[in-house]
This record gives structure tokens, sequence and C-alpha cells, in this order.
């Protein structure tokens, strides 16, 4: 099979604040495979977790660290195209069709996970489009079992979050809020954010990511005090690396609670079974549709919930994540819809809901502004 390499930038219509700093455009990678005829694609996002030494794995001298670190902390445009630089020729001489010794080769290079999602990505959209099929088809998954995405408000002062939620409802059609907290000011800088957005939109579902920006003791005020403001439950509550505080959290915490920049891959499940109850999956976190599809299963064996999420990617990735959502508990597939210039059209906004449509494999088309 013969792969090809791109990069695209894209900005977004309102940067978005975390607890660990701002965004306003990424330059992602786009991945092509072809093979009897068939092109198809696959999408890798610069990304970061936190502070290099909250990883298991990570590399004992965070200045050296590249693309062989095992699943950087940051994974970079940079990193992602040196990796697939060195590892496109191994695995040309693979067909589509030799999934497992692909996986195998991008393992012993240790590439960095978005990456190998992008060629994970795009393997799965050939053989979609090889059988005639969509994913979800394929997977014998049922769309109606879709839950609403939400939308996601960024770190802002209170005036700014109360815009953020005009703007979001009327595109998203659904009342379903992610907030962003932890605040570099403090949780009394959270709370009026909240307060703020409940009286702007009283009838919305409200869920807290703070992203690692909270303390133990911070964890567990915040956690009593958003209980009784009707938010459904809070993820990434402590810095990865502090999963020690889990479960005293876990045992104080009215709300459920979730977990994202702790759990990459369906390794990291099993420890955190008893002390959280649920997990988020991200395609350029666990490396693409083939790992996310362990995660699900094995968070379902542990008795956990799943939601889908997602960094600054675009329609491509999104769509693909879609076409795994009727798995999942909660979706977080918003970033594309906060991009005005998003070079692909895939899966659509229907009443809140993230639809995959019936073209085969991801079912992904160029933007008409892109021709």
């Amino acid at each position: 099979m013969r792969i090809g390499v791109e990069t695209f930038t894209v900005h977004k219509q309102f940067p978005l604040t975390i607890s660990r700093g701002t965004t306003s455009e990424t330059t992602n990678v786009w991945v092509r495979i072809e093979q009897e005829g068939i092109e198809a694609w696959g999408e890798g996002s610069p990304f970061s977790l936190g502070k290099a030494t909250s990883l298991s794995n990570s590399s004992s001298d965070p200045g050296t660290e590249s693309f062989l670190t095992p699943t950087p902390h940051k994974q970079t445009t940079e990193i992602l195209l040196e990796a697939l630089e060195v590892v496109i020729p191994m695995l040309e001489v693979f067909s589509p069709w030799e999934h497992q010794q692909i996986e195998r080769v991008l393992e012993e290079v240790q590439v960095p996970s978005a990456a190998w999602a992008s060629i994970d990505l795009a393997i799965h959209d050939w053989l979609g489009k090889r059988v005639g099929l969509p994913l979800w088809r394929l997977w014998g998954l049922n769309r109606r079992r879709i839950v609403p995405i939400s939308a996601t408000v960024g770190i802002s002062d209170p005036e700014k979050a109360r815009q953020r939620v005009q703007e979001w409802i009327p595109i998203t059609g659904a009342h379903v809020l992610k907030i962003k907290l932890g605040s570099p000011e403090g949780i009394a800088a959270d709370q009026q954010m909240i307060l703020a957005i409940r009286d702007e939109a009283p009838e919305a579902e409200l869920s807290v990511d703070a992203n690692g920006g909270w303390s133990l003791e911070e964890g567990v005020e915040m956690c009593n005090w958003l209980a009784n403001q009707g938010v459904r439950h809070v993820e990434q509550p402590l810095a990865p690396g502090k999963e020690v505080d889990l479960p005293q959290l876990y045992k104080q915490s009215p709300l459920p609670i979730f977990v994202d920049e702790s759990c990459k891959t369906c390794q990291d499940i099993p420890p955190l079974a008893n002390c959280v109850h649920g997990i988020n999956i991200k395609l350029m976190k666990s490396g693409g549709l083939t790992e996310a599809i362990r995660m699900v299963h094995t968070a379902k064996a542990c008795g956990l919930q799943v939601m889908f999420g997602c960094y600054s990617d675009s329609t491509l990735a999104n769509t693909a994540a879609s076409h795994l959502s009727p798995l999942a508990d909660y979706l977080d597939l918003d970033s594309h819809l906060n991009l005005v210039d998003d070079p692909f059209t895939g899966a659509t906004l229907q009443n809140g809901h993230l639809i995959p449509n019936n073209l085969p494999g991801l079912g992904v088309k160029r933007s008409e502004f892109n021709h």
C-alpha cells in the first residue's frame, strides 16, 4: 500500500482555555492510504496530557523526549511527522488487510498514539470502503443508541461563560454542556463560572472537566458543591500522577468521577476500576479505533461507563469516533463545530446527535471550499 502524509491547520472560532492553557489553532496530520484504487484517510492531531513526570513509562529525562518516548506527554505536530516518516517505509510492504502485523510494527517502533491513530483510522476507512459499508454497519451498531453530544465551555469569567452558552446551544440543538474548570484563579472563580452558566441555562445538563486542576482537598470541596448545582459528573479532578488520591475522593464525592488524562489505553483501566465511575476515550490518546474498541470492552467488563472525547480534531477524526458512539454513555465530540476552516465533512449534527452517514468507511469527504 502507498501512504502519503500532509498537514493542515485549523482555527477555532472561539479559543478554548483549560487548566493547562489556551488553544486557538492547531496543525493536524492528514494520512492517506491507497491500494487497489481505493484511497482512505486518517487524522492525527497534537495534544498534551500535562507534565511528563505524571505518566508511567515516561522518559527519565523529560528534556530528551522524542517520539520514541512511549506515549509522550506532549505530542506535537513535529513529533507526529517525525514518527510517520520513520515508520511509513516499514508499513508500505503490508496490505490494509494485515492489520495485526501493522500494529506490531507500530508497537515495536513505539509510534506515538496520535500518529498511530492516523494510520489506524485510514486502515479502517480503507476496509469499510473495500467492502462497501460504513463502519457502524460493519460493526453491527445501532445509530439510534447515540446520545447527544455536549458542547464545551472553556475557562472564562462569568460574563464570557454566559455568552459562550448563548452561542453554543443554538449550534448543537442540545442543552448538554461540559464546563472546563480548574481555573488558575482558584475554586472560587470556578464556582462563579458555574453559577453564571446555571443561571443562563437553568435546564441544561452540566458536567465538569477540571483537567487535573484541583488538589484532593479542592476536589472534595468542589464535588460536594457541584452536586448541589445539579452537575451530573466530574472529569479528571486530580492531576495525572495523583491517582493514589482517587480512592479518597471516590469515597467522599457524591458525584460520579471520570478520568481522561489518567487513562490512555485498556491497560490503564483495571487499576482504576475501584476508584472511578467512568473513562474518557480519545482516539488520539488511545491510538485509534482498534484500541478504543478494546477500551470500551475493558471498561464495560469493569463496570465502568464510557465517554468519547476529542482534542482539536477535525470532522475526520470526530466522524471516526461517531461510528463507535452507539457504545458510549456520554459524548464530547464537538471540537470540529468550533472550527472556521474545517477541511472535511462527514458525520452530521441532528437534534444534538452526531450521526455517521451511510457512505462506506468513515464516510468523510473534503469540504466544498477545499475543492
